[in-house]
């Protein structure tokens, strides 16, 4: 089997493209900058295949005999400023994507989204496969960017593509793999005081990846999952890190009153060039939530066996 991995420079590509080397012959599709660096101690060969999504000649050349297509490709930013590329990104690139597949004829594939396409709602403390995308003040750039992809997915499935699309929470992997999701890592590590009062959700990439290829082992075609390991507050999340890390843990809860000021002084810093953090009023308000992304569906099928929280910390150092 030939598999073409998009984005498999990334995070979670570099880990799928490990994966999914038990299945056949892994092929990436990459930009003739992109950094191999996450690739370096692979063990299998790539082949590699240049072009950019918003090129679909050169993808549709990287389609040539391909089996599958695992689109893991796409940007990751909470700064209000990034909208537009956000859905160039995200958007734009998987509908060309999607229309080379069915010009092509390959058409199996496996759609990477997020459990920010889901969606939020601040009246609900859980949310499955089933919850039906809202309007609501908590849909980030980044997410309705990633909603509005993975509705160009299904659409190909409509057209007649087999599709699988996952939905990871927050993906944890290695400090040293310098992506967005190590920055929280970093927070721990430089003894930052204050926590947020609500509740996050993630998983070790490792057992994303290991999901994501046991999805296409089981041929669920047609299916979507929410990959998730577990609901944890930030504070208990925090204090676990700092154990592993030998660090202090952030001991102050945020209180709303201290967010608004907190965002009113980064967008000052922010027009001024003093600062690029993502904190603004949606990203603040989903700190202070309370929400589970149920994993009971994936976990029904695959019985999945996940590393514990200790273990991806002291795998990450």
């Amino acid at each position: 089997m030939k598999i073409l991995i998009t984005g498999i420079t990334g995070l979670f590509g570099s880990y799928l493209a490990k994966e999914f080397a038990a299945l056949g012959e892994i092929h990436g599709f990459r930009r003739s900058s992109s950094s191999l660096r996450l690739l370096d101690e692979i063990d299998f060969p790539i082949t590699w295949h240049e072009g950019e999504l918003s090129d679909i000649e050169s993808i549709e050349l990287a389609l040539e005999g391909m089996d599958i297509v695992v689109h893991a490709a796409g940007k990751v930013s909470f700064d209000a400023n990034d909208e537009e590329s956000l859905h160039k990104s995200n958007v734009d690139g998987t509908i060309n994507l999607v229309n080379a597949m069915l010009n092509s004829g390959v058409n199996k594939l496996v759609h990477i989204s997020s459990v920010a396409a889901i969606g939020r709602s601040p009246e609900l403390s859980k949310i499955d496969e089933n919850f039906k995308w809202v309007e609501s003040p908590l849909n980030t750039d980044y997410g309705i960017s990633k909603y509005l992809a993975e509705l160009e997915a299904w659409r190909g499935e409509q057209e007649g593509l087999d599709l699988i699309v996952v939905n990871p929470s927050i993906l944890l992997g290695k400090i040293s793999d310098d992506r967005s999701s190590s920055d929280i890592y970093h927070y721990v590590l430089e003894e930052n005081s204050y926590y947020p009062k609500g509740d996050l959700n993630y998983i070790d990439v490792r057992d994303a990846a290991k999901q994501v290829r046991e999805l296409v082992e089981n041929e669920v075609w047609g299916e979507r999952f929410i990959l998730n390991r577990e609901q944890i507050s930030y504070k208990e999340f925090f204090e676990k890190m700092a154990a592993v890390f030998e660090k202090k843990a952030p001991s102050k809860a945020v209180s709303p009153v201290m967010l608004k000021i907190a965002v009113f002084f980064n967008t000052v810093f922010r027009k001024i060039g003093l600062s690029k953090s993502p904190l603004n009023k949606k990203t603040a308000m989903i700190s202070q939530q309370k929400l589970f992304f149920d994993n009971t569906k994936v976990n029904k099928l695959l019985n999945n066996d996940y590393h514990s929280l200790e273990d991806t910390f002291n795998w990450s150092k």
